[in-house]
This record gives structure tokens, C-alpha cells and sequence, in this order.
């Protein structure tokens, strides 16, 4: 591509995945007659995101090396007033790089689900829904105004609904989708509102035109409070982000959506959806700049995600629900980062963590089919020597994730703590406790994972569950390990070459260079926290040496120290605290009880108010007073009248005296 990007070629990136989505959803199921097999679905598909990749690879390197930009409306839908609603590209570095990582994550979660679901009876099904999630996240992340922000963010989390819920045979599955879809239904009415405020003091919903008014929103207060207007705006936003990127308390539906297949894991949970309210904040920084209150409200809020987040992984049994936790926890480090104004670190740590957190969702369900869909890690052990493969790129994954120095996840995770303890907002100091404490966490439960599963004594043939009928693949369930076919493996090995170098190549350019220069921006004078990283950083090399002198890295160790004593040498040991600490193991295994809260508090409440308002204002009320009442009135009035109007003369005669007395009554009294 030229300096100057085409808004026509752009258009295909989306467009793409939606032909292959509309073709497989509509010729390849029953809906279009099954006019096409599954061998052309998954082609039609994968071929659509391959043409978005290369596409947004080309606008990547337009960006970065010719400096190419575009903002650029593409079609006016309607104009209320002054209001124009459109449908727009804006491509800056931040854009070019969610393009690449959405359409190569993609990409590889569609190459991994032709071995994955080889044997479901939805197949092509499932391939119309990935590709529809690919063209809602792309629309979201390239829309230069917040209409077709708010049509992508909608959308992304339909078709998660659609995906959570695939084996709506399972009323867990149903259960999962239903309260992920709640769930963000909640952080979306927060969003809208944001999105409300700023068209109605605005006048407008395109991105460049707000910003360049946001120093006029700064100076106003909400009506009828002293809030404001601007900390108003930007709360209600990261409401919605709390909703997508599942922030306490809205983070609830995130461990249950793994009820859905695998691979969506990987694409929703891992690198796409759960990650658009970090973009959305730093796409919103010259707003979010503009108030310190709403940005230690995020900074506490991701500290809490990030550290009591972790404590759940560390109970957990299931191989994928681990991996949940970890997820959660690291977008809690991403929301730290957006709360100290290092947005471009938050972006960067998104990054990284999209590459290894989708490594390790899809070498968890490469071990599931290997264990023929057992989940349990305590019925696993020793799977090394069978599955090579997933055993290495699963290492690798792990060693990126806990930050060891030279792989992806240290040079973010490590300049996020280093970000915090550099911000003076209210709440950093406990910010920079969780993110530390937070490492130690990461590094025992991601190692407790990968012990129990690739290495010690194989507990497979003790499986209890494993000699009961068969899986929801149709697979039988007491066969010992094995490898997986090429189309799982192959973007297993994909995902780990970034998961090893895309920190060290992309640190300078993107925290310290240009890349985002147009993107996102930042008020040095009050937030120094990327001016101190700046003038402490010379070079990935010297950053990986310096580290093994910093807490971080000791504490990492510590934790994989930890975990390889009371899982390999001293496997009794967890039992034993187990015991001591029973009250606290209780309360983690009840996830502090926010389910509970959620069902037994806030759902009873909400339901005790509904059936009020409906018993009180709906039947008392509107059908009690307003329209039986209104009828009964009308009723009585009539008999009334009816009495009246009898058609005896000497009826009416006599009304006509009693009329005149009243009047002769009145005046005289009047006198």
C-alpha cells in the first residue's frame, strides 16, 4: 500500500469474514438446504479471514513504516438535526495492530477448529458464527465514530451469546450464555449512557469531533449535581468496558462461558472481545485524560480484578476455567495500566497477552482431545511423553504469561508495574500491591496447571468419570493420550513464535516510538508515568538483564518454586493447607459468593421490585384506579343520569322545581 490507504480495499478486511460467515451460516446448515459440505464451509471461511490478515497485515505496515493514516466516512446512514450518523473507517497505529491480532488469532482458531470439531454435528454452523465474531470485532475496532462503535460492541457480544450457548443441549451451556448476555447487558446500559452524554453536550458522534471538544465538556457540570460532566461520561463508558472486559463485579459471566467449545475460548476470551473495553478506553484517552476521579476509579477496579482474580485460578480444577482466571486476572493488569494513563503499555500488554492466552486456551483443548475430553487436571499428569507438541508450546505459553524475561508477556507485564508505581493517583499504592502480589499468583497456579498435566505420576487410568459412555464429540473416554492432528498443532506452533518475540521486537516501536502518536494521547504535565518508563528503558536486552534484579522476577521464580514443591515433591502438602484454611478454600470455591449475591440478593431484589411495580403501579394503579376506575366512574355517572332522564314529565317537573329552589336558595344567600 501507498502512503495513502484506500477506504475500498479496507472494506474487505470486514467484508470478508462476513461473505464466508454468510455463505457457511445460510448454504451450509439445514436453514439453506446443506447445498454445501464441510470441507467448502471451512474453506469459504478460512479464506475470508486469510484475505481480511493479509489485508490488515499490508495496512500495518503502511501505518508503521509509511505513516499512512485514514479517517474517512464511508456512508451516511441518516441525519437527525445536527446529528449524522455514518458508518466510517479511522486506521492509526492503534487500529492496525487490533486488525492484525484479530484476523491472525482468528485465523488460527479457524484452522484449529476444523481437528477440534471435526465430529460435531454443528460444524458449519460453528464456522459461520467464528467468522460473524470476526466481522462484529473488526467493525468495532476500525469504526471512527461511537454508532458503529456501539453496532460492533452489540454485535461481538450477540454472536458470544450464539457461541457460549453452542451446545444448546446443555443446560449449562444455556445457563452460561444467559447470564453472559445479562451480564453485559448491564455494562452496556452504562455505555449508552456514556454514548448519550456526549451526542447530547457534543452535538456529535464522531470521534475526532468530540475530542476536539472535550475541553468544552471538561468545563461542564451535570445538570442538577455538582458532577462533572466529564468524569460522568468517562465512568459510564468503563462501565461498559467493565461489562466486555469482565472488571469486578461484572466479571461473573466470564469462568461460566467455558461452557461453549474451545476454540471460542481462545477467540472471545482470550485475544477479541474481552479485550475491546481496553481498546475502547484508549481510544477514549484525550477524554479519559481529562479526569483523575474516573481514572483511579479504573486503577482500583483493574487492581482488584488483578489480584482476587488470581486467588480463584489457584483452586481450580478445571484445565480451562484455570486458564479463565488467568484471563481475568491479566485483563485486570491491562485495565492497572489504562487507570495510570499508559494506555500505549495497556494496548501492548493486550498484545502479548492475546497471542499467549490464545496459545493456552487452544494447547488446553489440545489436551482435552488428547484426554479424550477430560478436563480434570487431577486425572492428568505425565502427558508430556504423548503429546510433545502441546507440551512444548504449552511451556512456552506459561513462560510468556508469568513474564520471564526475553518472552512477549515480561516486557508488558513488567513496564505495567513499573507504570503504576510511577502514577500519584488515589489508589495506586494498592494498585502496585496487586500487580506485584499478582505475580507470584500468575506463576503458581499457571505452573500448578502445567505440572499436574505434563509432568509427575499419569492419574489418567484413574479417572473415575472414565469409563462412562462417551463425550459430547461422541468420543469414548478410556484410550491413553495422544498428539493432535497437524490442524490443531500447526496453530499452536504459530501462536508461539509471537508468544516469544513480539515483545522484545515491538517494546521500542510502541511505548517509546510513534506508533501510537495519533492514537492515543496522554497530558504529561499531570500523568508522568510513560516519562518515567521512557527515561528509564535502554533497550529489551538491558530490560530482560535489569530484571533479574527486581522484585518481579524473584517473585515469579518464587511461585514457580512453590508450585513445583507442592505438586511434585510434596503433593500432599495442598491437602494439608487445604485443611488449615478451610474457611478461606470455602470462600474461594464460592468465588466470594458474587453468584450467590448476584441470584439470591440482586435478582430477588430486582424481582421483588418488578412484581411490586406490577402488583402496585401496574394492577392497583393503571388497571385498579386508572381504568377500572375510570369505567366505574363513568358507569355510576351514567346511572345517574339514566335515573334522570326516566321520560316521565313529572320526573323532569319536578327537577325543574328542585332546580328553581336551589337558585331562589342561593341568591338569597348570597344577599
Amino acid at each position: 500500500m501507498s502512503q495513502t490507504l484506500s477506504a475500498s480495499t479496507l472494506l474487505a478486511v470486514p467484508l470478508a469474514p462476513l461473505v464466508g460467515a454468510v455463505l457457511a451460516g445460510v448454504f451450509g446448515t439445514t436453514f439453506g438446504g446443506n447445498r454445501i459440505g464441510r470441507r467448502l464451509s471451512h474453506t469459504l471461511t478460512i479464506l475470508g479471514v486469510l484475505v481480511a490478515f493479509i489485508i490488515s497485515a499490508m495496512t500495518l505496515k503502511s501505518v508503521a513504516i509509511d505513516g499512512a493514516r485514514l479517517n474517512e466516512t464511508l456512508y451516511t446512514w441518516m441525519v437527525v438535526g445536527g446529528l449524522k450518523m455514518e458508518v466510517g473507517f479511522l486506521i492509526d497505529g492503534l487500529t492496525a495492530m487490533m486488525m492484525c491480532v484479530v484476523t491472525f488469532v482468528s485465523l488460527m482458531v479457524h484452522i484449529y477448529t476444523i481437528g477440534y470439531m471435526e465430529e460435531d454435528e454443528g460444524y458449519n454452523r460453528f464456522f459461520a458464527y467464528i467468522s460473524l465474531f470476526t466481522f462484529s470485532m473488526l467493525m468495532l475496532v476500525m469504526s471512527n465514530n461511537f454508532l458503529q462503535l456501539f453496532f460492533g460492541w452489540e454485535a461481538v457480544g450477540l454472536v458470544s451469546y450464539l457461541l457460549i450457548g453452542f451446545w444448546f443441549n446443555k443446560p449449562t451451556a444455556i445457563f452460561a450464555n444467559m447470564k453472559a448476555f445479562l451480564v453485559n447487558r448491564v455494562g452496556d446500559f452504562g455505555f449508552i449512557l456514556g454514548i448519550g452524554l456526549i451526542a447530547a453536550y457534543a452535538g456529535t458522534l464522531s470521534y475526532s469531533e468530540a475530542f476536539a471538544k472535550s475541553g468544552e465538556l471538561a468545563q461542564l457540570t451535570l445538570p442538577g449535581t455538582g458532577w462533572m460532566l466529564i468524569t460522568v461520561i468517562c465512568i459510564c463508558l468503563f462501565i461498559g468496558a467493565m461489562g466486555k472486559s469482565a472488571q469486578f463485579p461484572l466479571h461473573v459471566w466470564l469462568p461460566d462461558s467455558m461452557e461453549g467449545p474451545t476454540p471460542i475460548s481462545a477467540l472471545i476470551h482470550a485475544a477479541t472481545m474481552v479485550t475491546a473495553g481496553i481498546f475502547m478506553v484508549a481510544r477514549m484517552s484525550p477524554l479519559f485524560e481529562l479526569s483523575d476521579t474516573a481514572l483511579s476509579f479504573i486503577l482500583v477496579i483493574g487492581a482488584i480484578t488483578a489480584l482476587f482474580m488470581g486467588f480463584l485460578g489457584i483452586i481450580q480444577n478445571d484445565i480451562k476455567r484455570v486458564v479463565a482466571y488467568s484471563t481475568l486476572s491479566q485483563l485486570g493488569y491491562m485495565t492497572v495500566a489504562l487507570g495510570a494513563s499508559a494506555y500505549s503499555v495497556a494496548v501492548f500488554h493486550l498484545m502479548t497477552h492475546a497471542f499467549f492466552k490464545a496459545l493456552l486456551f487452544l494447547a488446553a483443548g489440545s489436551v482435552i482431545m488428547g484426554m479424550h475430553h477430560n478436563q480434570d487436571i487431577r486425572w492428568m499428569g505425565g502427558v508430556r511423553k504423548y503429546m510433545p507438541i502441546t507440551w512444548i508450546t504449552s511451556l512456552l505459553g506459561s513462560l510468556a504469561l508469568i513474564g520471564t524475561p526475553l518472552f512477549a508477556g515480561f516486557y508488558s507485564k513488567d513496564s505495567i508495574i513499573e507504570a503504576v508505581a510511577e502514577s500519584h493517583l488515589p489508589g495506586a499504592g494498592f494498585a502496585h500491591f496487586a500487580v506485584l502480589a499478582g505475580v507470584f499468583i500468575t506463576a503458581f497456579y499457571s505452573f500448578r496447571l502445567y505440572f499436574l498435566v505434563f509432568h509427575g505420576k499419569e492419574r489418567f487410568d484413574q479417572n473415575p468419570e472414565a469409563h462412562h459412555g462417551h463425550d459430547d464429540h461422541g468420543h469414548d473416554e478410556h484410550h491413553e493420550p495422544h498428539e493432535s492432528p497437524w490442524v490443531v498443532t500447526a496453530p499452536l506452533l504459530l501462536l508461539a513464535i509471537p508468544s516469544v518475540v513480539i515483545g522484545f521486537m515491538a517494546i521500542q516501536p510502541m511505548l517509546f516510538g510513534d506508533f501510537f502518536k495519533d492514537a492515543i494521547f496522554v497530558n504529561a504535565e499531570k500523568h508522568h508515568a510513560m516519562e518515567e518508563l521512557a527515561s528509564l528503558f535502554h533497550g529489551p536486552v538491558q530490560m530482560a538483564l535489569h530484571a533479574l534484579t527486581t522484585a518481579p522476577f524473584w517473585l515469579a521464580l518464587a511461585g514457580v518454586a512453590a508450585s513445583y514443591y507442592m505438586y511434585m515433591v510434596n503433593p500432599a502438602l495442598p491437602a494439608a493447607i487445604q485443611k488449615r484454611v478451610q474457611p478461606l478454600y470455602t470462600l474461594l470455591e464460592n468465588k466470594y459468593y458474587m453468584d450467590w449475591i448476584n441470584e439470591n440478593i440482586l435478582a430477588r431484589g430486582a424481582r421483588a421490585l418488578g412484581t411490586g411495580l406490577w402488583k402496585g403501579g401496574d394492577q392497583a394503579v393503571i388497571d385498579g384506579a386508572v381504568v377500572n376506575g375510570s369505567w366505574k366512574v363513568v358507569g355510576w355517572v351514567a346511572g345517574v343520569v339514566r335515573w334522570v332522564q326516566s321520560g316521565y314529565l313529572y320526573h323532569y317537573a319536578l327537577v325543574m322545581i328542585l332546580g328553581v329552589f336551589v337558585f331562589m336558595t342561593y341568591f338569597v344567600w348570597l344577599k
